[in-house]
């Protein structure tokens, strides 16, 4: 049985009736532009084939019902659409009700609950915008039941601030983004400080993505991630009494160099340099690979792995022997660790005559070294977050 016909049994099986939609929504990987979000700078992620189903149907009532096959032993979760509030006992369910919870607070008036049975195939933990992809997944749901006037832009923002606000985590808009606005074969490069962004395809001759996982699993919630930007902030703060700039991200390396020694915190100095030297990379690695410069993309990488292990403090044990291993290999491009860090996965960009040995050759090493195996998967890039029927 295929995903989409288990999640339609499934759906069938608890609420003994048919689903009136089914719909998917994708993980994302970022290829480069770490931290760089919340920061005013660029971005470049990408919608994975991996992400989350869900089959739901409207509901009479006044009634949410939400039933997740990952998280089976939480059983059906409910709560009244007139009344969300963030509760302990909802669980993984308290992104799903904050984004409806954020709706509602921008004006959007939901007259009846629905029903919803969600699985996922992106691994939980791994970095790969599990709970961004629900998120997108369910203001999907309530565009289409209740027919709302929003376009996915408008989305990805509402869906971001339901994080921020309700569950507590303090991301940037790159998740939601990615997985609202991704297109097949295509790459998003974003600046996060206007939302202009354009497609970019990713042509990448003979080689292909590889995301490994640490199989450690990060929660970001409960991490320094929320540290981080105060930090930034921060840093911030302190040049702003020397300089005119809104944004990390307005500045390049130059202009960092004369404004640096206002900022009061060392720690803060290294976790700025990150913001505005990850941006300046990004923009650099966009070009080389519209010009085909496929070496120099994977070098800015590498560099980007560097400033996020010893500038920005986010990588960890488990993400730079993935990285270090990934460098050691032959036919490997470039390998960073993706997504906020503290575990998670790493993203390589491996010639495809040589995935195999890449998998092999680091798995072996790499559990002789933590104790345990990571998994790989090879990144299919597809579109965003969609009805399926």
């Amino acid at each position: 049985m295929d995903i989409v016909e288990k999640v339609k049994s499934e759906y069938k099986k608890h609420y003994e009736s048919d689903a009136e939609k089914l719909f998917f929504s994708p993980g994302r990987v970022n290829l480069i532009g770490e931290h760089t979000d919340y920061n005013g700078g660029h971005v470049f992620p990408c919608a994975i084939s991996l992400g989350t189903y869900a089959a739901a149907a409207p509901r009479t009532d006044s009634k949410i019902s939400c039933y997740s096959l990952n998280m089976a032993e939480k059983g059906i979760i409910t709560a009244d659409i007139n009344s969300i509030t963030n509760k302990k006992e909802q669980d993984w369910a308290n992104y799903l009700l904050g984004v409806i919870k954020i709706f509602q607070e921008h004006g959007f008036v939901f007259g009846h609950g629905f029903n919803v049975v969600i699985y996922g195939n992106l691994p939980g933990g791994a970095g790969l915008s599990s709970s961004a992809s629900l998120e997108v997944l369910t203001a999907m749901i309530l565009k289409e039941f209740y027919g709302l006037a929003i376009d996915r832009l408008e989305m990805a923002k509402l869906c971001q601030k339901a994080e921020n606000q309700f569950v507590g985590m303090n991301c940037g808009i790159l998740d939601q983004f990615a997985v609202a606005m991704g297109k097949k074969d295509y790459a998003m490069f974003l600046d996060c400080n206007t939302l202009k962004y354009r497609y970019v395809k990713l042509e990448l001759a003979d080689c292909c993505i590889v995301i490994t996982n640490t199989n450690s699993k990060h929660s970001l919630v409960d991490s320094a991630y929320n540290e981080r930007r105060s930090q930034c902030e921060q840093a911030l703060a302190d040049i702003k009494q020397l300089k005119k700039v809104d944004s990390l991200g307005e500045l390049n390396e130059a202009e960092f160099n004369q404004v640096k020694q206002a900022i009061k915190d060392p720690t803060c100095v290294k976790r700025a340099r990150h913001a505005v030297l990850e941006n300046q990379r990004t923009i650099k690695a966009v070009a080389a690979l519209e010009n085909s410069d496929i070496a120099l993309f994977g070098k800015l990488m590498n560099e980007s792995h560097v400033s996020l292990r010893d500038d920005y403090e986010v990588t960890g044990r488990e993400l730079d022997t993935l990285a270090e291993l990934a460098w050691q290999q032959n036919g490997v491009i470039g390998s960073r660790m993706t997504g906020g860090g503290f575990g998670g996965c790493t993203v390589s960009i491996v010639k495809n005559d040589c995935v195999e040995s890449f998998k092999h050759n680091i798995s072996e090493k790499y559990t002789q070294i933590i104790g345990h195996k990571p998994d790989f998967y090879v990144a299919d890039i597809d579109d965003g977050t969609k009805i399926i029927k």
